[in-house]
């Protein structure tokens, strides 16, 4: 099992890992055109509480996160449709938290098509499986605006638990608003029940 307390086994290479017919791969400059060229044709999500970047901010957005890998406080991934070798979406780890081996799942965006397709649960599968079985964490944690009620309930189905809502939690400059944040977690002793669920939504989809 590979040690949390190794920091760059969580930043200085994110991992490729494939699953159910999703890759996730180290995010870099050249998966750029692709989620341009989605967000250009309005196949990414645009609604006024999401943080998805626009064409013109996807680029910026990219070498943002790979600046915050260099600190290691994400490790970043494009996610990959291996039925067309196309990049979706992306997604991260973020605010890692090496010394109580905690980390969130989030910063994700994909795209509208691939939506519903199995896709996100198998993407999710992968980062919680690398996180529980491989590195040992003792906390996962997802994050939400309080206003995503989609985003609520997808976090929700995939069993992790709510821990509560942050009030005023992040300013936005976009909308000039506060953001309550809905915190949810899963802990190790859950992660048995979510694998098994996230398979059988998997397996629902022809996915496995």
């Amino acid at each position: 099992m590979a040690s949390f307390s190794a920091q760059n086994q969580f930043c200085s290479q994110a991992p490729s890992m494939e699953y159910a017919g999703v890759r996730l791969e180290q995010l870099s400059l050249d998966h750029a055109p692709e989620l341009i060229q989605l967000a250009a044709n309005g196949q990414l999500d645009e609604a006024w509480f999401a943080t998805t970047p626009s064409a013109e901010s996807m680029q910026a957005d990219i070498e943002r996160r790979l600046a915050l890998q260099e600190t290691g406080a994400m490790a970043p991934f494009a996610i990959i449709d291996l039925s067309t070798g196309q990049a979706v979406g992306a997604t991260s780890y973020l605010n890692i938290d090496v010394a109580n081996h905690r980390v969130e799942i989030g910063s994700t965006f994909l795209a509208v098509p691939a939506q519903g397709t199995g896709i996100n649960p198998a993407a999710k599968f992968m980062l919680l499986r690398r996180a529980f079985e491989e590195l040992d964490c003792y906390s996962v944690a997802f994050c939400t605006h309080w206003h995503n009620t989609a985003s609520r309930a997808a976090i929700a189905r995939l069993g992790a638990k709510q821990d509560g809502v942050l009030r005023n939690h992040k300013y936005d400059p976009k909308t000039g608003t506060l953001r309550d944040t809905v915190v949810f977690s899963i802990l190790p002793h859950e992660w048995p029940a979510v694998r098994t669920q996230l398979e059988a939504r998997l397996a629902r989809h022809g996915r496995i």
